[in-house]
């Protein structure tokens, strides 16, 4: 079954190999003023305590978490994965910026042990959440203001957290809705992530239809996001791909893989048993475009049981990216 807020229907997704993400419509909170941007971030290892971010000189290009312009192969990241105030959609809602910061990164000092690259702390925030009604736009996704996030984003920044905006369109289109947060993806250390679940075609409704995307839809996207990076003089950005069925990304050999600025990463978003979150995984890297890395999602409730860091570490290939909702 799907994790959905109380304001979302709830049904089975049973034709699938698995259950995809939990999501679902969320009313926004109080919004925070907006505050002035933070600056780049400086090294920080997640086997250590995290320090504020050093300000760049005005020649110095910002640099990844970590150090560097470039995301892979000298880190991994771990990540708490929700909604900020909303505890049914993920873990990232259970607590406010500063402790969800605290909590990502014990997660991440957690599989430290296993791994020779630097593990570094994330949060992948739904920003645009799949609703179960239309709303006043009709597309069916709740679209949060930018101002809602700043707090977590600005938490993220001094406690060297890498951020992931996640994108659940309804009827809009991928690249309209990543316009609207352009403010938060100048910023050198947020990404994007596109859940094809929650993209819905015309008619269909979201928990009646699983959505999907097509290659072009994808490539329009990480297109103006490559320009934007690269405009901005960036370092490279990670876009996640999720993905539990092959239906959800249409003509998927087709995904462009050759933009410098961004890193591509298909996330395997489903829950189950070991046995049936492995089957997923094997299908999902049949006929992968090169250059797109895998990427794996635990849950607290609803896998049986949930993988320990070492179990997650061991599986091949070892992920790139792990969320925990």
């Amino acid at each position: 079954m799907r994790r959905l807020s109380a304001v979302l229907a709830t049904a089975a997704c049973a034709a699938l190999l698995l259950s995809g993400c939990g999501t679902g419509e969320s009313e926004p909170q109080e919004q925070a003023p907006s505050t002035q941007n933070a600056t780049a971030a400086a090294s920080a290892s997640a086997s250590a305590s995290q320090s504020p971010e050093a300000t760049p000189s005005p020649t110095q290009p910002p640099e990844l978490i970590g150090g560097g312009t470039e995301l892979f192969p000298d880190r991994r990241f771990v990540a708490l994965y929700g909604h900020p105030g909303t505890p049914g959609l993920g873990a990232l809602g259970e607590q406010g910026p500063e402790a969800s910061a605290q909590r990502a990164i014990e997660l991440a000092k957690k599989y430290q042990p296993y791994s020779e690259e630097q593990v570094i702390p994330a949060f992948e925030i739904i920003v645009t959440a799949a609703s179960s009604e239309p709303g006043a736009d009709g597309n069916y996704s709740n679209e949060v203001p930018v101002d809602h996030f700043i707090p977590y984003i600005e938490a993220a920044e001094k406690n060297g957290v890498y951020v992931v905006l996640d994108l659940q369109p309804g009827h809009t289109d991928f690249l309209t809705q990543a316009k609207r947060y352009e403010e938060l993806l100048k910023r050198p250390n947020v990404g994007l992530a596109l859940d094809p679940e929650w993209r819905l075609a015309p008619g269909q409704v979201h928990m009646q239809q699983i959505g999907s995307v097509s290659a072009e839809e994808i490539n329009k996207t990480t297109e103006w996001l490559a320009e934007l990076t690269a405009k901005n003089d960036l370092p490279q950005k990670v876009v996640i791909l999720h993905q539990f069925s092959m239906s959800m990304i249409q003509d998927r050999e087709n995904i462009k893989t050759d933009h410098p600025e961004l890193e591509l990463v298909l996330h395997a978003d489903g829950h189950g048993t070991p046995e049936l979150k492995m089957e997923t995984w094997g299908v999902l890297q049949q006929g992968l475009p090169e250059g797109i890395r895998m990427a794996w999602k635990n849950f607290y409730d609803e896998d049986t049981p949930t993988f320990t860091p070492a179990q997650t570490y061991n599986i091949e290939p070892k992920p790139w990216f792990v969320s925990y909702q």
